[in-house]
């Protein structure tokens, strides 16, 4: 005989269920739990509740200032993930082939943040030239690493902060210089080559350094972070011969802050996947990305290429033009708009001015924005030389592009009241 239960007489005879062994509350905190949420809840200004400042983000997408502001669209399928939940591993390899498809690379892993995918890149190297397809890192290590390949070639040059990235998977750095010492540098031993995009000293190409690797059947890997725009660098390096490429998500893509991407050749990829959560005993366990946080990788991927690079550039030089327009007036004062040729690539602001006329140094003005209200976080360059930008001790520079709509004009009414009061002017 097959009984039939409509809905309703279903829950009640689920309750009466879990009433005879007790829990007769059990159904009523389920109904609750993401259910309804009271309007005082819904939005709380947590910032506010904890005693958090909110800054003018005139600096750029730097990890301190929390990065880049995500589009509405993503913020939107970030909080619709929140609300559902899925098996991880699923969703990863889901996102990583739908990525890979709109980047037009063989394959992709949403990793957590550009760090992480270099860890993961260097696992992925180590594990595969060591032909242990089914072993992680550190599962290996106890070995010794001594007892396995685990060199990786790199410009001295390029030696940054982020080695330890590397050095997490047991790697031993090897340096080089010229191209024959670069050609001298491989042994059996060598499991990878490395590059970093963005350093501003090294004497060998991006061109060489993949052709030299690959006639020794080495796979290299770029450290491309920050240097999206513009947006065809998405597919520029992965097609110009770069085994894997690691992205920040949080910077120009505009995704959640503690992403980024691991894109590459398919096998590595897939040894990366091997060395990354959710799997217990790997270097990428504590690495977590949660499912918002894909979600929002492919929300952001798909947001990006939606938008041009003219219509990004022509933006932040109109934002940049509307702050020297609005400082015209400052004695002495100078404006230049520069566009770094490699990491953030996008219109920046740099002002200049007589110190003997306008009597205030820009590492001062940069305190005083920081301690107003609202508080303005200037580009770290101001009064301080940084690589990639022509800005020293007497120059201002001001990050326009994560600026939000109105902000260039309370920055630029900031900075007038700072400049003009250090040269005995009355701002008008």
């Amino acid at each position: 005989m097959t009984i039939r239960y409509s809905r309703r007489s279903f829950f009640a005879h689920a309750r009466a269920a879990l009433a005879s062994i007790g829990f007769s509350s059990v159904m009523t905190p389920m109904r609750a739990i993401g259910a309804e949420v009271s309007p005082e809840d819904n939005g709380v200004d947590y910032y506010a509740k904890l005693g958090v400042q909110e800054i003018i983000n005139a600096a750029g997408t730097y990890t301190s200032l929390t990065a880049a502001i995500m589009p509405e669209s993503v913020q939107a399928a970030v909080a619709r993930a929140a609300k559902h939940p899925v098996r991880l591993e699923e969703l990863q390899l889901a996102a990583g082939s739908y990525i890979a498809k709109r980047l037009r690379c063989e394959s992709a892993l949403v990793s957590a943040g550009a760090a992480s995918a270099l860890t993961l890149g260097a696992a992925a190297c180590v594990t595969v030239a060591n032909d242990r397809r089914g072993e992680r890192i550190p599962p290996l290590m106890p070995q010794g690493m001594d007892s396995l390949k685990n060199e990786a070639i790199m410009q001295k040059g390029h030696r940054y902060g982020y080695d330890h990235a590397l050095l997490n998977c047991g790697v031993h750095i090897v340096e080089v210089e010229t191209l024959d010492e670069y050609r001298a540098a491989f042994t059996e031993r060598t499991v990878m080559t490395h590059f970093f995009n963005a350093a501003t000293s090294g004497r060998i190409s991006r061109e060489d350094w993949i052709r030299v690797s690959h006639e020794h059947k080495v796979p290299s890997m770029n450290d491309a972070a920050a240097d999206m725009p513009p947006i065809s660098n998405l597919w520029n390096y992965t097609q110009m011969g770069f085994d894997l490429v690691c992205f920040s998500g949080g910077k120009g893509i505009r995704g959640p802050q503690n992403a980024g991407l691991l894109l590459g050749k398919k096998e590595l990829i897939a040894a990366a996947t091997r060395n990354n959560n959710p799997v217990d005993d790997v270097v990428g366990r504590g690495q977590k990305v949660a499912k918002e946080q894909i979600v929002g990788m492919v929300a952001a991927v798909d947001w990006l290429l939606s938008q041009t690079d003219e219509g990004m550039e022509r933006e932040f030089r109109g934002r940049a033009q509307r702050i020297a327009d609005y400082l015209s007036s400052v004695p002495t004062l100078t404006a230049q708009i520069y566009v770094p040729e490699v990491a953030n690539h996008v219109p920046t602001l740099l002002l200049r001015y007589d110190q003997e006329k306008v009597k205030i140094a820009p590492l001062e003005v940069a305190k005083m924005c920081r301690h107003g209200s609202p508080s303005i976080e200037l580009h770290p360059a101001t009064g301080a030389p940084e690589p990639g930008l022509p800005g020293d001790a007497n120059t201002i520079v001001v990050g326009v592009w994560m600026l939000q709509p109105g902000q260039d004009l309370i920055v630029a009414e900031r900075l007038k009241q700072i400049l003009m009061t250090a040269a005995g002017t009355r701002a008008s």
